[in-house]
């Protein structure tokens, strides 16, 4: 009873001002996570987690309902009745699986050894950001978390009367199958350092080959300890923990990690959370969180505002800062180094976020800007080559294209100065021209394109995709005084037009004797780690539109707008049903438009471009309607590292980088009715819908700062400079523009 009574108390303390005060209330009119939902993402597949964290932290502690297979790539699933236990990494979107790291579960009895896993009751499940709790059923547990950046904390209330246990799994991890979950562990050690402390350290592979160090610290002196035996083929231990506890007491526990040893973990967890104080750390948590989220001040319906800051949250898990507190970090060869500004970011899902979340951190979280990419550039001067999906440091080559180089061009066109621009460029330049696992630039040099027969998977996403980061490193070049890199460069960008098949007006492979691939079905899904093929995670009638830097190029190749429009209307209107076969990764779908897959995201701003407003006002209100609701089925899939999650914000505000590279915005429709965005320099900008509604839906024109805008976009420059973008919506159409 005693537990429901105190699960009620934190229900209602969730709901009103700040979980815990300790004296540092947030004003209701100030608190905005209150307006974040993370179970949002947490069905279906989104593949977010509800856990406690820090934005940008090394540590994200969540629930796991199960650890095997992709539908566990985030170890959580909100239909799911089984909680196996709580552990204290996590990925935040993805479509891969690792982490999962250290997973703990209170037990309770004689129920030590197997049955570990507990039933719970879906509606005691509470979050907000830097707060979990759940009940537990089986060992009648309050289970609590919250963190720091560095180190997870736990409050467990237990309410029965006899033996009160701590089930800690160092095996444990996510996984896509039970041999892996058996294999994942190389190397594992515990060290008894007193009644209250745990160390060691281990190394384990699943998407990457990475180790780690840990302190796990009681608040009550453990009475008794057991290893479990391990099962066959494993590694990683499980280990008991026994404490002398009466009804009702509560046995807190925190665990330190570190990239660089069993002394950084400890300095961790001394320099961020040396007290037992769990009420104050949720509340320095909720206050961090709350000073990042009320950048953007946002007037809207409940359910927009839980969606839009939900979002927000989203993006800010991650990139992580992996670095100790003293900049200490293990790197890609394997080495420690010091982190430049005691910064280090990894968890870069550069194939995903370079389209929109990296452009609206340049705007709203400013100040990471420059730690981003000195991180790029130094694992580019370990790894020789800048990094195409790093997590905890390493490199797991996943996707493809070289996707940080659009994000460091756009800083350094946007004047972020806090990193060496030579340098970059050079890394820049180095992985364009010196092939490595993920490129073969002789090809792409001697044909224009990369042949279907000379290239094992993705022959055309890969030249789409080389063409931008080939166009970003172009403007760099020539913005350094580099002619001779910018004519190279700018030669490789124009290969999209390679292609380009005039018969079917799209992106077709091609062989390396110049012949078109057949027999060609432009509806085949393709991906490749399962099927193969030609287009990565998508198909001929998705990638066809991926020119972001040359529009103009690729409408002329369709012989005028009207012809490219017709084309692009077509996208919209084949039924999905002409997949030769559904692919995971492809949903969202509206007819062949895949909203659930990034490639698809810019595409219905191509109209604006085209001079068809009308048409990418209507697609953005469509896909708010279908494709982002405030529930734990309310993506339409994965959230990427934040990538869906900035989709939304961007355009809920009316405007999208449809080139994420030179801040350049193009116009569509914001979604709700006043948007205003504290900037650096106590600056603001504002955007305002003016008389938006259902039937509104379109943009009779727009002002900035009360004067006509009469193009069909906004720059970085006036955003930053502060000031008032309006949008006069009404329920009619505007004229197209020939």
């Amino acid at each position: 009873m005693r537990i429901k009574q105190l699960l009620n108390t934190l229900l209602f303390a969730t709901s009103s001002l700040c979980l815990f005060s300790c004296g540092d209330l947030i004003p209701e009119r100030d608190n905005y996570i209150q307006y974040v939902n993370p179970f949002i993402g947490g069905s279906a597949t989104g593949h977010t987690f509800p856990g406690a964290c820090r934005p940008f932290g090394l540590i994200q502690a969540s629930p796991e309902t199960n650890a095997i297979g992709w539908d566990y790539c985030s170890g959580y699933r909100f239909s799911d009745s089984l909680i196996w236990g709580f552990s204290q990494t996590h990925l935040n979107g993805t479509g891969c699986m690792d982490l999962g790291d250290i997973l703990i579960q209170p037990v309770s009895g004689q129920r030590v050894r197997e049955d570990y896993k507990s039933t719970f009751d879906s509606a005691s499940q509470k979050a907000s950001p830097g707060y979990y709790a759940v009940h537990l059923n089986q060992p009648d547990v309050l289970a609590e978390i919250t963190a720091t950046a560095h180190v997870a904390m736990y409050r467990f209330t237990y309410a029965k009367e006899d033996t009160a246990s701590l089930m800690v799994d160092f095996q444990h991890g996510l996984v896509n199958s039970e041999q892996s979950y058996r294999g994942r562990v190389s190397m594992f050690t515990i060290h008894k350092k007193d009644a209250y402390t745990f160390t060691g350290e281990t190394r384990r592979s699943m998407w990457v080959n990475r180790s780690f160090a840990y302190v796990l610290k009681f608040d009550k002196p453990v009475t008794d300890y057991i290893e479990l035996a391990p099962k066959e083929g494993e590694v990683g231990k499980r280990v008991v923990f026994t404490f002398d506890l009466k009804k009702g007491d509560d046995l807190k526990v925190k665990v330190a990690l570190s990239t660089t040893g069993e002394e950084g973990a400890a300095k961790n967890m001394e320099a961020e959370l040396s007290s037992w104080n769990f009420d104050r750390t949720l509340s320095t948590a909720q206050l961090e969180w709350n000073n990042y989220l009320k950048r953007v001040r946002m007037t809207g319906t409940r359910e927009q505002k839980e969606n839009f800051y939900t979002s927000f949250y989203h993006m800010l898990i991650q990139p992580n800062n992996i670095a100790d507190v003293d900049g200490q970090y293990r790197g890609v060869d394997d080495s420690v180094a010091q982190a430049k500004g005691n910064e280090y970011y990894s968890t870069f899902s550069l194939w995903d976020t370079y389209r929109a979340a990296h452009p609206l951190y340049t705007i709203l979280v400013p100040e990471k800007v420059d730690p981003f990419v000195n991180s790029m550039i130094a694992h580019a001067d370990r790894q020789g080559f800048l990094p195409i999906w790093t997590l905890w440091g390493k490199e797991n080559f996943c996707m493809i294209g070289d996707h940080a180089i659009p994000v460091i061009v756009d800083a350094y066109l946007k004047g972020f100065n806090g990193f060496d621009a030579e340098a970059a460029y050079q890394a820049i330049k180095k992985s364009l021209t010196t092939s490595h696992q993920k490129s073969q630039w002789e090809v792409l040099d001697r044909y224009g394109y990369f042949p279907t027969d000379l290239t094992a998977t993705e022959s055309v996403s890969r030249t789409l995709e080389t063409c931008y980061d080939n166009y970003a490193a172009a403007i760099m070049a020539r913005k350094l005084g580099k002619e001779e890199d910018a004519l190279l460069f700018e030669k490789r960008a124009s290969y999209y037009k390679n292609m380009f098949d005039p018969a079917t007006g799209l992106m077709r492979p091609r062989l390396s004797d110049s012949s078109w691939y057949a027999p060609f079905n432009p509806y085949s899904l393709a991906h490749s780690e399962s099927k193969g093929g030609d287009y990565t995670e998508g198909n001929a009638w998705q990638y066809t539109w991926h020119v972001q830097h040359d529009v103009k190029g690729l409408m002329e190749m369709y012989g005028s707008k009207e012809l490219f429009k017709q084309k692009l209307d077509s996208l919209f209107s084949l039924s999905a049903s002409l997949f030769d076969s559904p692919l995971s990764d492809v949903t969202g779908l509206i007819g062949q438009y895949a909203h659930g897959n990034e490639p698809s995201h810019h595409i219905p701003y191509l109209f604006n471009v085209a001079g068809y407003p009308a048409r990418t006002q209507e697609l953005i209100r469509e896909i708010f309607d279908t494709q982002y609701k405030n529930k734990p089925d309310g993506l339409c899939g994965n959230d990427d590292c934040g990538q869906m999650s900035a989709w939304y914000m961007f355009s809920a505000m009316g405007f999208y980088p449809l080139n994420p590279v030179g801040g350049e915005y193009i116009l569509g429709a914001p979604q709700m009715e006043r948007f205003e965005l504290s900037l650096p320099h106590n600056k603001k900008f504002i955007v305002i819908a003016e008389d938006l509604s259902k039937d509104n839906k379109y943009v009779e024109f727009v002002t900035l700062n009360n004067e006509i805008l009469d193009r069909n976009y906004i720059t970085q420059e006036e955003i930053m400079q502060g000031g008032t973008l309006q949008f006069m919506m009404t329920n009619r159409p505007p004229v197209e523009k020939k």
